[in-house]
């Protein structure tokens, strides 16, 4: 008998797809900002369709502010308004700040092809998202 531990490896291992059920999602009015209703019912979405309102939400949401959200939910591209970095610094912070808000999702496994566009007072976003469903490509 040795005084070492061994531990068996499992003998099944399931993949992160496998385990996570089915990405639901309320369906939203990105021009009104507001949940779509039809009969008087919340309209729900899934999959990829599901994702994109989790990203438009998370991407409009800062971190920290609301107190019905963890803390890992939401984002920090409000610590560049007003900082002195040069506009490249700004927008590679924002790319950063973006990739750290949406890799919390389990359902997103990468995030590419993220264009910042500061234009006066308006942050615009566009990006490419990999997900357990597929790609799917953001403008916010």
């Amino acid at each position: 008998m040795s005084i070492f531990p061994f531990i068996e490896p499992p003998t099944e291992i399931v993949t992160k797809s496998q385990e996570l059920p089915l990405f639901r999602e309320y369906a939203w009015d990105f021009e009104k900002n507001i949940p779509l209703i039809s009969d008087g019912k919340l309209k729900e979405l899934e999959g990829n369709e599901a994702l994109k309102v989790w990203i438009y939400k998370t991407l409009k949401t800062e971190r920290y502010r609301y107190l019905g959200y963890s803390w890992d939910y939401g984002h920090e591209l409000d610590n560049i308004i007003g900082s002195t970095f040069s506009k490249k610094a700004q927008e590679s912070e924002a790319k950063r700040y973006i990739q750290e808000a949406l890799s919390i999702n389990p359902y997103i496994k990468g995030v590419s092809d993220i264009v910042v566009k500061f234009e006066e007072d308006k942050l615009y976003i566009e990006l490419t998202i990999q997900t357990i469903y597929g790609e799917v490509d953001i403008v916010v």
